[in-house]
Parts: structure tokens; C-alpha cells; sequence
């Protein structure tokens, strides 16, 4: 395997795990300044309340995204690693 070969396919798989990790990020950044704003607002100070909710909301997203992230990675592997590991 030559170094462009692999760098290549490195910075292929890192794009994707910015790709799969996009939404799931996203929904905690968006969710967790909700919950700050909420706190600040009301002068709640509960550790649980920042944790509970934004927990939850990664995994409806999770269980949302689990198809496209499913795809994305098994076309990745099938287009890109297999015939790299199978060639030789």
C-alpha cells in the first residue's frame, strides 16, 4: 500500500466519522444550551437537569440516524477498505 493510498483512505474514514457524529453533536450542543438558557432563567442549579435531557435527546437522535450511519460506514468499508484488504 502506498502512502497516498493510505493517507487517502485515512482522510476518507476521518470525513465520515465527522459526518456520522454530526447530527448526534448538533442535537447535544442545541439541547444543552436550552437547558443552560432554562437555568439561567430560573436560577435552577440541578446537576440532572443538564444531564437527563440532553441524554435523551442523543438517543432519539442515535436511534433517528442509526440507518444513515449504518450505510455510510458499511458503503465505506465495502468501497474502500474491502478491495484495499482484498487486493493485497
Amino acid at each position: 500500500m502506498s502512502e497516498a493510498l493510505f493517507y487517502d483512505v485515512l482522510r476518507q474514514g476521518l470525513w465520515l466519522a465527522v459526518l456520522i457524529s454530526t447530527p448526534i453533536l448538533a442535537v447535544a450542543l442545541v439541547t444543552g444550551l436550552v437547558v443552560g438558557l432554562f437555568q439561567a432563567l430560573t436560577s435552577i442549579q440541578e446537576m440532572t437537569l443538564t444531564f437527563v435531557p440532553k441524554l435523551a435527546a442523543i438517543v432519539v437522535v442515535f436511534w433517528g440516524t442509526m440507518g444513515f450511519m449504518t450505510e455510510a460506514l458499511v458503503a465505506y468499508f465495502q468501497t474502500t477498505v474491502v478491495p484495499i484488504i482484498a487486493g493485497g
